[in-house]
């Protein structure tokens, strides 16, 4: 990855004595430039969340010589962000607004090189975290396709069998009355219960 060192650790540690005001000047351009991404931060403690940026850029900066190590963390991050409601679209305002607040406390000691550095230094920062996330979404897919098999059978018939009816079990349950219609054997039953009587009772 051919980053521009000098340029990204010389141009932030211009503005990293000044932390809490490049945290303020980045939200403050980010929600002026893309409203939409503010409601995502309805119910957040504010103040913990510029303190954990400034900590994530304070990694980036001393990991600028050593990117590959902390590829992993920003994969991690941006699968974090996945459940905050961030989207591929958001990543680039994000980064312009930071490029512009750490250009705004820099003042005239901001130069066209460091603008450069830190676009090509926040799209390698921008691939890892989308890496991430869609780690996540595969693991989700994965997931709920593995749900779906664990509900659905795979052999299952389409038709259950038809079971023989028990016509003993039957009888007992419903035993013949007066007038109701019987089937053919339990008639010829009767019949032959019939005839025996009437044998019995006309020698």
């Amino acid at each position: 990855m051919n980053l521009d060192l000098e340029a990204l650790e010389t141009s932030f540690d211009l503005v990293a004595p000044r932390g809490d005001e490049l945290m303020d000047a980045f939200y403050a351009r980010l929600f002026a430039a893309a409203p939409a991404v503010e409601p995502l931060f309805a119910g957040t403690d504010l103040k913990r969340q510029k303190t954990m940026l400034l900590g994530t850029l304070v990694l980036l900066r001393k990991s600028l010589r050593d990117f590959d190590a902390i590829v992993l963390k920003l994969r991690e991050l941006g699968a974090r962000h996945v459940g905050y409601g961030a989207r591929r679209e958001h990543y680039p305002v994000v980064g312009e607004a930071l490029i512009a607040a750490m250009a705004e406390l820099a003042g005239p000691a901001w130069i066209a090189s460091y603008e450069r550095a830190w676009g090509d230094a926040f799209a390698a920062v921008t691939e890892a975290m989308l890496e991430g996330a869609a780690s996540l979404d595969r693991e989700a897919a994965a997931g709920r396709v593995g749900l779906d098999h664990k509900r659905e059978p795979a052999h299952r018939p389409a038709v259950a069998p038809a079971r023989r009816p028990d016509r003993r079990r039957h009888e007992r349950m419903h035993p013949v009355r007066p007038g109701r219609p019987t089937s053919r054997v339990r008639r010829r039953k009767l019949a032959d219960t019939t005839s025996r009587s009437d044998t019995k009772e006309h020698p």
